[in-house]
């Protein structure tokens, strides 16, 4: 098993009647097989960018990311990155571990 630390954090904006009402800051490491450790080094921009994705589309459900204590919400953002995940790999991640989560209002 190999964990695959990204050199950044995540930063969601949640946008609220057309502001920036939040940023919730998630740090975020992947569980894969060690035989694609070398290929996700080369890969972040593109694992980013999906992340990202996921991570936007998820603050525009609205509830998700309003309540970061809730282990169900956890769980929908753990299952929703792994998910669009694997149309960038399509096997060796195993699992979205979020080791940081803040909420920040602005």
């Amino acid at each position: 098993v190999y964990y695959f630390k990204f050199t950044r954090e995540f930063v969601v904006p949640i946008i609220r009647e057309g502001r920036v009402h939040s940023l919730i800051i998630l740090n975020l490491n992947l569980e894969a097989d060690g035989s694609i450790a070398s290929n996700l080094h080369s890969m972040e921009p593109k694992l980013r960018d999906n992340i990202m994705t996921s991570l936007i589309t998820l603050s525009n459900d609205g509830t998700t990311f309003e309540s970061i204590t809730s282990v169900e919400n956890y769980e929908l953002i753990r299952s929703t990155v792994m998910d669009n995940l694997q149309s960038v790999v399509a096997s060796g991640i195993n699992n979205v571990l979020i080791v940081d989560m803040a909420k920040q209002d602005i």
